[in-house]
């Protein structure tokens, strides 16, 4: 039986867009200052973070308080963690060259073409994919097994991609790797780990907030759009478009899975063909 409060469900969905607007809206105005429009990545995980706490504030006393605070806190770590390293990567760099590229195709005012696909469509994406924050929050079922599967699902995704983040980290900040592909540690084994932890990251949320077939038909929009915008989106189509031309990645992406975590591809079948296909 389905214990969700829906009215009061409803006002958060609405108290939920609210805040994912004002924060990229803030950043928006930020970002006019400062002409860099490279600060919304970092606003991504704060506006999740804020969306969380907002939720959380208001489903005292509608849904059970240990999926509340548990939904709650995994949001605001995930999107916390994710704010700081983007803030740290991109600490005194200039623009992004995708945000220049999308910008370049703007007819007439820049700023408003930046406020409409950037920072409007952003906030809309945040509540969207919050769904599952939202819709735990206000089930009065307790924490059960299909949740403790989701977080287990959760921290094998927040643990994938702070892994990558930092190998990469690493990487980078060695000048003998000047010009070079990172492929090694979980880059040997996937092209995007970071993007295959978001992955994991929103499917166990969205296990988390399955306490009835409305609340499991409702969430599924979150990781499934989730997922498709990293696959096939603005995730790792945009960025293998801008690392295409770069000395050495065509062998690093014929032999490296390109989303779901494989051991690298190999040849020497005696025509040097390959031993399996890789549509991710």
């Amino acid at each position: 039986m389905d214990g969700t409060d829906w009215s009061a469900l409803w006002a958060n969905l609405a108290a939920a867009a609210v805040a994912a607007l004002t924060v990229m809206l803030v950043t928006f105005l930020i970002a006019l200052r400062r002409k860099l429009h490279r600060i919304v990545d970092v606003a991504w995980g704060v506006a999740f973070t804020a969306v969380a706490a907002t939720t959380w504030v208001l489903s005292a006393g509608y849904g059970d308080g240990g999926r509340r605070l548990l939904v709650a806190v995994a949001t605001a770590v995930w999107g916390s963690r994710l704010a700081v390293h983007i803030a740290r990567r991109g600490h005194g760099r200039g623009e992004d060259p995708r945000y220049t590229s999308l910008l370049d195709k703007a007819r007439g005012s820049r700023t408003l073409y930046a406020l409409r696909t950037v920072y409007l469509l952003q906030a809309a994406l945040v509540w969207l994919v919050s769904l599952p924050v939202q819709v735990a929050s206000y089930a009065r079922e307790p924490v059960g097994l299909l949740a403790v599967i989701g977080v287990l699902c959760w921290a094998a995704g927040v643990t994938f991609e702070a892994v990558g983040d930092h190998q990469l980290a690493r990487f980078t900040a060695d000048p003998a790797n000047r010009g070079h592909i990172m492929d090694r540690g979980l880059w040997a084994w996937t092209r995007h780990p970071n993007y295959f932890g978001d992955c994991l990251v929103w499917w166990g949320l969205y296990l988390m907030a399955c306490t009835s077939w409305p609340t499991a038909l409702l969430s599924l929009v979150s990781p499934v759009v989730m997922t498709l915008l990293l696959t096939v989106g603005s995730g790792k189509r945009l960025l293998e478009k801008h690392m295409a031309d770069r000395p050495g990645y065509a062998a690093y992406a014929a032999r490296t899975s390109g989303f779901l975590p494989r051991p690298p591809r190999t040849t020497g079948d005696g025509a040097g063909g390959v031993r399996w296909p890789r549509p991710w």
